[in-house]
């Protein structure tokens, strides 16, 4: 997300105002996205008192804006496994815990799969998946064309489903999250640039933004694309790079398409659903170089409607009434980087999600939470920190990604 502050009570559309800001507070959590949210929420709701939220736009002004966000637990490695489950479950229970509803639709996910290696990674995978308790399942052409009457067989070996994940909308997560951290007393302020990070002995020490300065014991890095400019105000390196991804929609379908799982055409990345009377389509352009453009284009549309001829012909042809860009945050090893800076006291980060940050942030808002309070996570996040990109660590395996 933006590095930035926001003023309380100024959620979704409608312009930021200058904020005014508490002169101190225990925790300053950098970025408005759903990570941010999600931790400003778990710490205000663990009794942690003055908890500051800062945005430099709007709440999900980044990457957490976009209209629908994946949700599922199908990856390939155990503990990309256990986060992503945890924040499924959550999900689930969102509207309960936190009070708000957020478009949850379990229609499940569907990796059409077309290589012969492809196809063993990913029954491995399911395998694993399974001794942790998922119900996701190999299916043959046959299956996967009955689950998603799009997907066409020339070709397909075969699928790997999962019929509990889905796809949800990331502003409603944002917004109630913030709304509920407020009435637990945590403070959200939109409208304000961070400008640099002070330290004193080794340790955070305060906040300065283009609204005032906040003293502060400890500061959670959760800017998104933008990580590795907070991180640089506290000589903290977050190796997080900005990767533009586009989606478009189409216009209305008369008759409305049938519901169908989140599907993925895993060789190419291009992938299709629902969304509301028409469907979403995006696809990783490999042309794409890194930076900060968020324009929309259509450039992309070209090979992806490629790929629909052979994958799933019925769509390929489909008009587009429009479609939005934002930024993957991503790492060398496309894993998350969460932990806290073992150089920097009280400098923590919840960054580099690349593409997955939405499924795994209410997990990851527990994580920072924990580590705040000095209490042990729910998962073993030592493999995730930065500092295996320079102790000479193993990489993480790249999990299956979109």
């Amino acid at each position: 997300m933006h590095p930035a502050l926001l003023p309380g009570g100024h959620h979704g559309d409608g312009p930021p105002t200058r904020p005014e800001l508490p002169p101190s507070a225990p925790v300053v959590i950098i970025g408005g996205g759903v990570m941010g949210a999600s931790a400003a929420f778990h710490l205000a709701e663990a009794g942690v008192g003055g908890v500051l939220l800062l945005e430099r736009g709007r709440l999900a002004a980044g990457s957490s804006g976009k209209p629908i966000g994946g949700v599922r637990a199908q990856f390939s490695d155990p503990l990309n496994i256990d986060i992503a489950a945890r924040s499924l479950r959550a999900y689930r229970g969102f509207r309960e815990r936190v009070g708000t509803g957020i478009g949850l639709d379990r229609a499940g996910y569907l990796f059409l799969l077309t290589r012969p290696d492809d196809a063993a990674a990913f029954e491995r995978a399911v395998a694993l998946q399974n001794t942790m308790g998922l119900p996701n399942r190999m299916v043959g052409p046959a299956e996967a064309g009955r689950l998603c009457r799009y997907a066409a067989a020339p070709g397909l070996l075969c699928a790997a489903y999962s019929p509990e994940d889905g796809h949800a909308r990331p502003v409603r997560v944002v917004e109630g999250y913030a709304r509920a951290a407020e009435r637990a007393g945590a403070a959200v302020r939109t409208g304000c640039t961070v400008t640099g990070i002070g330290t004193e002995g080794g340790r955070v020490a305060e906040v300065h933004t283009t609204a005032g300065t906040v003293r502060t014991g400890a500061v959670v890095c959760a800017a998104g694309a933008w990580s590795a400019g907070i991180g640089a105000m506290a000589g903290v390196e977050l190796p997080v790079r900005p990767l533009r991804r586009q989606i478009a929609f189409t216009r209305p379908m008369r008759p409305r398409p049938p519901r169908i799982p989140f599907t993925i055409d895993f060789a190419s990345s291009a992938y299709f659903h629902n969304s509301d009377d028409g469907m979403l389509f995006g696809m990783s352009d490999p042309r794409q170089e890194e930076g900060f453009d968020t324009s929309y284009s259509e450039e992309w549309l070209a090979p992806f409607r490629g790929v629909l001829r052979e994958r799933a012909p019925e769509l390929a042809g489909l008009p587009v009434a429009g479609g939005w860009a934002g930024l993957y945050e991503t790492t060398p090893d496309h894993n998350a980087l969460i932990g806290a800076d073992d150089r920097v006291g009280g400098f923590l980060y919840a960054t580099g999600f690349s593409g997955h940050g939405f499924l795994q942030a209410p997990a990851v808002g527990e994580i920072v939470r924990d580590l705040f309070l000095g209490r042990t996570p729910p998962v073993d996040i030592a493999p995730l920190t930065a500092a295996r990109f320079t102790s000479g660590a193993q990489p993480r395996p790249e999990a299956a990604i979109v």
